[in-house]
């Protein structure tokens, strides 16, 4: 379960398990307040995932190229 404990300027400070964590507000609702229990969908981008390593490889690629 994941519990607003405060904000801290643009941060949320949550609890995790007896841990806490922080996310920036822009992340989340709004409206959410200390004490409010979130939920956290994460999913991989896999386009974005595959832009960036085409991205990287040219990148890379280009280190070894002859002038």
């Amino acid at each position: 379960m994941l519990i607003v404990d405060r904000f801290e300027g643009d941060m949320a400070v949550i609890e995790y398990a007896g841990e806490t964590l922080q996310l920036p507000r822009t992340l989340l609702p709004a409206d959410l307040k200390p004490g409010d229990v979130i939920r956290l969908l994460v999913e991989i981008d896999r386009e974005e995932t595959e832009k960036r390593r085409r991205r990287m490889r040219t990148l890379l690629d280009s280190l070894w190229e002859e002038s």
